[in-house]
């Protein structure tokens, strides 16, 4: 990947922060977007050491106009994309009868149309430089979450939506990558929005025992290296996609279990 251009999204922490690095400490010119300057200026200062060219873009993904704006001035500094990385998005929690429908659109605009905003921009270049476009997804774009109804949603709209971008560019040598890290420590839990949007602002889960987010970004640069199609990272989430195959009904009742034990769970306002 040395002096290949790569775009990331939602590169101010997790694992957008840990692929800016990785890729940087490959030789790649590496271009940071996402909403919050400050943040994205510390990500700049994190790959500083690897001395590699670095732009920095401060976007909204959800505003078409700031995906736009953020391929043109990539073209502009660099003259091509050889990898776009789809990485912002947010989460929630809350049950569907309780949520604010505010909040599922939100995660739409953010997950699903950033995707498609930015790649609709960038698909032009990408398919010149005969490039990689990678989408962030989940096993949530695999298996419904309950308590995560607009997550899932999201994140299965952006399996779909790659999958077609693949199959249309089997003949022009553009690669597409979906990849589903699985819990992986990172912020995400603590902005996910609650049922009326607001943030959650603490995590339900052991950080601690979760997948690192450098160890994610590894596995996803390995990925768009081998031209991989499809990247599922974790036994539990290899399982669940493979359960989910043989035993859908099983799978919703483990799915269940799960996420009634987390702390303060919304579903446990059913338990008996």
């Amino acid at each position: 990947m040395k002096d290949k251009v790569v775009i990331i999204t939602g590169a101010s922490s997790g694992i957008g922060r840990a692929l800016a690095v990785q890729f940087a400490r490959q030789r790649s010119s590496v271009v940071l977007a996402a909403r919050n300057p400050d943040r994205l200026q510390e990500t700049q200062q994190q790959i500083a050491k690897y001395n590699v060219p670095v732009l920095v873009v401060p976007a909204d993904v959800s505003k078409e106009e700031d995906c736009r704006n953020l391929i043109e001035k990539t073209i502009s500094t660099f003259g091509t994309i050889d990898v776009l990385i789809n990485n912002a998005g947010i989460s929630m929690r809350a049950l569907f009868c309780d949520l604010d429908l505010a909040v599922i659109r939100r995660l739409m605009d953010v997950n699903f149309w950033g995707t498609v905003y930015c790649t609709k921009y960038a698909e032009p270049y990408l398919v010149k430089a005969k490039g990689t476009v990678v989408g962030i997804i989940s096993i949530a774009g695999y298996q419904g979450l309950p308590g995560r109804t607009g997550y899932s949603a999201s994140k299965y709209a952006i399996r779909g939506f790659l999958e077609t971008v693949r199959i249309e560019n089997l003949k022009t040598g553009l690669h597409v990558l979906v990849a589903a890290p699985g819990f992986t420590s990172s912020n995400i839990r603590y902005t996910a929005l609650t049922a009326d949007g607001s943030i959650q602002g603490t995590t339900p889960r052991e950080e601690k025992n979760m997948m690192s987010a450098a160890y994610c970004a590894y596995r996803i640069y390995l990925a768009v290296v081998r031209r991989k199609r499809s990247l599922i990272l974790t036994t539990e989430g290899k399982l669940a996609v493979m359960l989910n195959k043989l035993f859908p009904r099983l799978v919703d009742h483990l799915s269940y279990r799960l996420m009634e034990r987390e702390p303060d769970s919304p579903l446990l306002r059913f338990k008996n």
